[in-house]
């Protein structure tokens, strides 16, 4: 019987970080363009205020900071950051990983605003290596993980029973809750904003990776048949 993996994307395959730091740049040269202040101090001041405070109103503060704060303009700078062309690449990891399993059909599924995540998919180039990408968002937010909708399209796709499919996935609060119970499989890649999370026994996958180079050792540990 045939196996598939299904990736999640944010701070599985790449770290989010690096959209984070995409976007930021994309607003701190609109604001220089637009208001001639340095776009290099307000990159540093939006990185530092999230590496002290978090996620946020970020964009509003940054405004209030340099005494320009316009509602419009605020919305402005979210759209720009989500609708940037982000620059963003696979590391060489999971570049490896992902060619080494091409023996397997390969899926994503990931939560997130349609649009931003669509371009974060054909900046990293998944599409060369996925048979499909599901954004949850395109059906609905009431089928975003945990949701097993789109594991289920999946399965029913590739005419599997959900004991064939495993998930790779980062945030134990969403990625696996969903769909242990159903039989899919779970991974857990302990990378990323999450990877000190810890929860109760239902929201953890079967299996813990450090990395991603080490997923195929745990692919063999749940499908000790497979050739990896």
């Amino acid at each position: 019987m045939k196996k598939i993996i299904v990736f999640d994307m944010d701070d599985t395959l790449y770290d989010e970080y690096d959209f984070v730091k995409s976007g930021f740049r994309a607003v701190s040269e609109f604001l220089e363009e637009e208001f001639h202040v340095k776009k290099n101090e307000v990159y540093d001041w939006m990185w530092n205020r999230l590496q002290q405070q978090g996620r946020g109103a970020i964009f509003d503060d940054v405004l209030k900071e340099y005494g320009f704060y316009k509602k419009k303009l605020a919305q402005k700078c979210v759209s720009i950051y989500r609708l940037h062309k982000p620059n963003i690449q696979l590391p060489q990891n999971t570049i490896n990983t992902l060619e080494n399993l091409r023996s397997f059909p390969l899926y994503l599924v990931t939560d997130g605003h349609k649009l931003v995540q669509y371009n974060k998919v054909l900046a990293l180039k998944l599409e060369n290596y996925m048979e499909k990408c599901y954004i949850t968002y395109r059906y609905g937010r009431k089928h975003s993980k945990p949701s097993p909708y789109c594991f289920q399209l999946i399965a029913k796709r590739e005419k599997v029973e959900p004991e064939n499919i495993v998930y790779i996935g980062d945030n134990p609060s969403k990625d696996f809750v969903g769909i242990k119970n159903l039989g899919f499989r779970t991974i857990r890649i302990m990378t990323g904003q999450h990877a000190h999370k810890q929860l109760t026994s239902e929201y953890e996958a079967e299996l813990q990776i450090q990395n991603i180079t080490e997923l195929p050792i745990a692919l063999k540990k749940i499908w000790p048949e497979v050739e990896v």
